[in-house]
């Protein structure tokens, strides 16, 4: 069910127990091959997927797709707000979710840039809903053991607008992505103990600009090993995935 498709009577009479999904994306650079609002895609085309899954079983609001991007500004472009104003607007939603009488919220993420910010916006719903349930889950942490039977570029193939990300846009608007433009692999090594992609996570957190990870490319990983293909392998998986965790939730 998509709450803005819905009237005020029908949502009223939703069961309260029903998990209200809201997706956080970004809207901002991704190489010379992908549109800016790939990210943004990418989290609607899961979420159609698990609606069309689950069907009375969750409720998903409007996405909010600029984010936190301050990371993207070298490129042109990118959109981005402070973390205080993701915090401010994404928080007055939930509260208007929870003032419905909705108790089951979960954040669904598909930006990188989000993730810390995500944590902060659930403790702090959490801890003043204490009778909320709220959750966060970024797609790739969600399905990673899955999706790491997928790749085929290896260590830092996943990245930003890479193996995984453009196989997305391939299956889910085939006609954006530039494959005339699509190049090999693109990431800037660092320190061993910060080195991550997708997948593996580092020691420790260094801060570097994207355009520092890139070399100025944009791009982190390897999209040319993407395909169609393998968008659906990694669009059944994450589906799948989202689909139990929200099925747990409601119960």
């Amino acid at each position: 069910m998509k709450w803005q498709g819905m009237t005020s009577a029908e949502i009223a009479a939703v069961d309260r127990k029903t998990p209200v999904v809201l997706g956080i994306a970004a809207i901002e650079q991704h190489g010379p091959h992908l549109p800016v609002n790939t990210d943004a895609v990418i989290g609607q085309h899961f979420l159609e997927a698990v609606d069309a899954r689950l069907g009375p079983d969750v409720l998903i609001l409007p996405p909010v797709q600029v984010c936190c991007s301050e990371h993207h500004m070298d490129f042109v472009g990118t959109l981005t707000v402070r973390h205080e104003t993701l915090i401010a607007y994404v928080g007055d939603i939930l509260d208007s979710v929870a003032a419905h009488g909705f108790r089951t919220m979960m954040l669904f993420n598909s930006h990188g840039g989000n993730q810390a910010i995500g944590q902060v916006i659930l403790e702090r719903f959490g801890a003043r809903h204490p009778d909320c349930r709220i959750a966060l889950l970024t797609w790739w942490r969600a399905a990673g053991p899955e999706l790491a039977a997928i790749t085929e570029s290896g260590f830092g193939g996943v990245g930003h607008a890479c193996e995984f990300e453009t196989s997305l846009i391939m299956l889910a608007q085939p006609d954006a992505v530039r494959r005339d433009r699509i190049p090999r692999r693109s990431k800037v090594p660092t320190f061993e103990w910060a080195q991550f992609d997708m997948l593996v996570g580092a020691r420790g957190s260094l801060y570097r600009g994207m355009k520092e990870q890139s070399g100025g490319t944009g791009v982190v990983g390897d999209p040319s090993f993407a395909s169609a293909e393998k968008g659906e392998r990694i669009t059944a998986t994450v589906v799948d995935t989202t689909a139990a965790i929200i099925r747990s939730l409601r119960q």
